[in-house]
Formats: C-alpha cells, sequence, structure tokens
C-alpha cells in the first residue's frame, strides 16, 4: 500500500458531480477530475467497497456534513469506489442522505487508482476504506484504512489535516485551536 511520503499516483476518473449539478441525468451530471484538479489544494481521497450498502452511505454523507470545513482549510473532498458513474448517480438519486452530497463520487471501475493505491481487498476485489490526506504537491501526508465492516471517523480527518497544516509538532488529541509542541522548550525542561 502507497503511504506517506509516497506521491499519490496519476489519475484521470469520471465523477457524479457535487450537488445539484450531480442530479442533472447522464450527459450533464458527470465530469472528469484528474490528479491535476484542484492542483493548488489539499486532497482528501477516500474509497468505499460498493454502493447500495449499509455502512458506506453514513461515512459518504459524513464526510459531506464536513466539506465546508474542508474547504474552509482549503481542501477538496473526492469520494472513490469501483462502481461505475451511472451506479453513483443512480445511489444518489435514490439515497436521501445522497442526494445532495457536496462532494464528487469518483468511478474508478476499472480499479487502476485502487490497485495502484494497493488497497483492494484480496478476496472481494474492492476497496477497502481507505483514506489519504495529499498536500499540494501531490504527497501523501496520511494514510488510513479499516476492513470492508468498519466504518471511519470523517471528523478524525478533519483533525488531522489541521494538525497537518500547522506544520509544527502536535501532541496526541490535538485540536485546532490549541497549543502546539515547542521542541526547544521540551529539551530545556528534560
Amino acid at each position: 500500500m502507497l503511504t506517506v511520503g509516497d506521491k499519490f499516483p496519476q489519475f484521470s476518473l469520471t465523477a457524479v458531480k457535487a450537488g445539484d449539478e450531480g442530479l442533472g441525468g447522464p450527459g450533464k451530471s458527470f465530469t472528469e477530475i484528474s490528479s491535476a484538479s484542484d492542483a493548488d489544494k489539499w486532497k482528501i481521497v477516500f474509497f468505499w467497497p460498493k454502493d447500495f450498502t449499509f455502512v458506506c452511505p453514513t461515512e459518504i454523507a459524513a464526510f459531506g456534513k464536513l466539506a465546508g470545513e474542508f474547504g474552509d482549510r482549503d481542501a477538496v473532498v473526492y469520494g472513490v469506489s469501483t462502481d461505475s458513474e451511472f451506479v453513483h448517480l443512480n445511489w444518489r438519486i435514490h439515497n436521501d442522505d445522497l442526494r445532495n452530497l457536496p462532494i464528487p463520487m469518483l468511478a474508478d471501475i476499472k480499479r487502476e487508482l485502487s490497485a495502484t493505491l494497493g488497497i483492494l481487498d484480496k478476496q472481494a476485489g474492492v476497496p477497502l476504506r481507505a483514506t489519504f490526506i495529499v498536500d499540494p504537491d501531490g504527497t501523501i501526508q496520511w494514510a488510513s484504512v479499516n476492513g470492508l465492516n468498519v466504518g471511519r471517523n470523517p471528523a478524525e480527518v478533519l483533525r488531522v489535516l489541521d494538525a497537518l497544516q500547522t506544520d509544527e509538532l502536535c501532541p496526541c488529541n490535538w485540536e485546532k485551536g490549541k497549543q502546539t509542541l515547542d521542541a526547544a522548550k521540551l529539551f530545556e525542561a528534560a
């Protein structure tokens, strides 16, 4: 699996657009998103195993609820699965929690991005619940993977993004606005 310090792979995927634009129907609902999109921003890229399942929409909706918070931090959120853009659109239309989702849903139907990242479940052949924070230079700064049955915590992803953006030492459970660690003072105290 690619991890912290690795370059996030180049990609170009069809996506269901964010928000109401994503509900315009085939031909109007889709866009191409690539590794060059939003080049000057931090990227939160998270994967889920399959559309029309039970844990996945809870996570996707939770990321959607925090989309404004990520945007305030100059970050974009991309959700990805190996389902097609047509399946994504149908799921959005028929799931109240996803209908007005403010983040795009990318279709990795050839499994190329998932395979390059090393996050495909060996038995099911679908992506694990992987999340990557990628800096504006395209370098992975944080990676987390859950098994197929356990949802992740998007608020924790936001907390880690805040910590990464301080470019300082952040203690356990650090939160935005709290004191970071001063290494020089720590050495003096020892």
